[in-house]
Order: structure tokens, then sequence, then C-alpha cells
């Protein structure tokens, strides 16, 4: 039985823990709200972020950063611009030795860097990872069959990653690419806003195909840029994340799309989410970084805008329907 921690337990985190604790590993799921960790002591589930689903005895919740320490693998399922703060706090307590896997999909808004990044500059040298893929937690967490994806610099460690996750209705790969594979699941929350916004306007299939597909040609052309590898984008961190996250209904950053279209205001809908959609974060970050790389990606561009311009969603939509024709 080899010991793992998981950072956060959002329904990501909590789905994670469970599929590691079906592995029959030793599970520490560290909570930063010392009241969801007692409650899920207690009730053996996490009635906050994944009601319904027990938590398997092989999971110890806690709020105490000391209790990481004996891990030998860490998960960590942070929210991107709470990543920075939760691994100061947690740093002197992670082994040297530990291999660290970020799950977090998004772009820290004041410095444009990636999960990875973050972790690199607060946890020293020891060994990264990444994980995305299309995996809606819920789903998993019924026993629903899925695929994921680890990237690390060295293939020992996600090789590592993927024997100690695996199962027979989880599937795991690996990649070398992990600037692809983190970038992603980050600009794909961004896209599924926009995709939640032809939902919600009722434009049909055709429009929500369209957008997925130019989509994927935005986050390519992004990717490349900062060095990933095309054909990532093509794989599950990359169009099958940001297919299903475009098309399902357990998407938050679909539901901010949907409810956007609908009239309500970002705050509101915010204030009104358990968890979140960091693609409205993200959104700021990706149009300063195509601007960087001087990258044209007009569907984040009218995201902004209508995030945080204050954008009418027909405007935008006519605006991006009108723009100088060009090739696929």
């Amino acid at each position: 039985m080899s010991k793992v921690a998981v950072i956060g337990a959002g329904a990501w985190g909590t789905t994670l823990s469970i599929l590691l604790a079906e592995r029959e590993h030793a599970v520490t799921l560290w909570i930063y709200e010392e009241e969801i960790a007692r409650g899920m002591k207690v009730n053996r589930e996490n009635r906050t972020f994944l009601p319904g689903f027990p938590i398997p005895e092989n999971i110890e919740p806690t709020s105490d950063p000391a209790a990481v320490s004996e891990a030998e693998l860490l998960f960590f399922v942070v929210p991107t611009q709470f990543s920075r703060s939760v691994a100061k706090k947690l740093a002197q307590y992670i082994k040297p030795s530990a291999i660290v896997v970020s799950a977090a999909k998004g772009v820290e808004h004041n410095t444009l860097k990636l999960p990875l990044q973050i972790l690199e500059e607060e946890l020293g040298g020891r060994p990264l990872c990444a994980l995305s893929g299309p995996n809606l937690a819920s789903e998993i967490a019924r026993g629903l069959p899925a695929a994921t994806v680890v990237a690390g610099l060295e293939e020992k460690n996600a090789m590592k990653v993927q024997e100690m996750l695996m199962l027979p209705r989880f599937r795991v790969y690996t990649n070398n690419d992990i600037v692809g594979v983190q970038l992603g699941g980050s600009l794909k929350n961004v896209i599924a806003i926009s995709a939640g916004i032809v939902k919600g306007l009722s434009l049909g299939d055709n429009a929500l195909a369209a957008m997925i597909v130019r989509g994927i040609a935005e986050m390519t052309r992004l990717g490349t840029a900062l060095g990933a590898r095309a054909e990532t984008f093509h794989g599950l961190s990359g169009s099958g994340d940001l297919i299903v996250t475009c098309s399902s209904e357990l998407s938050r950053n679909h539901q901010v799309g949907e409810q956007i279209a609908k009239g309500k205001k970002l705050p509101e809908i915010l204030s009104g989410m358990k968890e979140v959609a960091e693609g409205v974060a993200t959104a700021p970050a990706v149009v300063s970084l195509a601007k960087s790389y001087n990258v044209k990606m007009p569907i984040a561009q009218e995201v902004y805008n209508i995030l945080y311009q204050h954008k009418n969603p027909y405007q935008a939509l006519i605006e991006l329907m009108t723009r100088t024709p060009t090739n696929e």
C-alpha cells in the first residue's frame, strides 16, 4: 500500500481520492476548510462538493498540513489562482523525493504562468507532472469509464503516476509535452464558456460544432507559439477535454456561458457556484498571452469582452461571423 496525498477536496480532488483508494493506496485528503474535513471524517461523504458518494475507509480527510509529509505521490487539485498560496503553505511538509502532480486547469492571471511553473517556483526541485483530460468528476465517481493523460519531463515519473492511478475503468496515458497538456486543459475552459453562450442563445448544433473546432484551432495556435506540439491538442487533454466541457451540462464553465446568455451578471453567477469556473479567471490571462505572442484568438477575445467589458453576446457573435474571410 503506497502513501498518497491529494491536496484539495473539491469534486475532482475527492474523486481522485476515491480512485486512488480503489487502487488500495493509503490516501491523505488534505482540505483547506477545517469544517469540511471534520464533516467528511464523521459522515464519510463530501456533502459540500461531491454529495452522495461514500468516502472509503483508506482515505483520511484532514486539514493538518503535516499529514502530507509521508506521501510519496501528491496530487495538487487546487484552482490555479490559489495554487501558489497553498503550495507555500505545504512546501515544508512535502518530501523532496515526492512526485507532485498538478491537476489544475488554468493560467495564473498576474504572472501568466501555468500550474507546473507555479509549483516549480514554490516547491523547488521536486519531480513534477501534469494530469489532464476529459474527466467530469461526478461521472467518474459513479464508476463510469474515462481516460486521462499524465505528462512529465521525465518519463519514469509519468509512468509511476500512470501505474499508481490506472484502473480498468480509468485509463491513464503518458505524454512528455507538459506545456501542451497543461494548455489544453486551461484554454478549453475559455472556449467552453463560449459554447455555453451558444447553448443559452439556442443557436443550434451547427454553431456549437463550429465553436468547438475553431476553438481547437485557437488552442493549437497559442500552444505551438508557446512550444507545445500541435498533435497534443488533438488528444485527450486537448480536443477530448474541449468536447466534453463544451457539450456537457456538468461543466461549470459551460454553465457560466449559458447563464450569461440568459442575461445573468457574472458576479451573480459566480456567487451561486460552490466551485471555481477556471475559465473566468483564465480568459484575461489567455488574451494577454495571445497578445504577447501575436496569436489571433478571436473566440477567446470575445469571451473576455463579454465577461469583463459587458459586451452583448449577440454583438460578439455578429463580429465573429463577419470577420475578414480567410482559409481554414
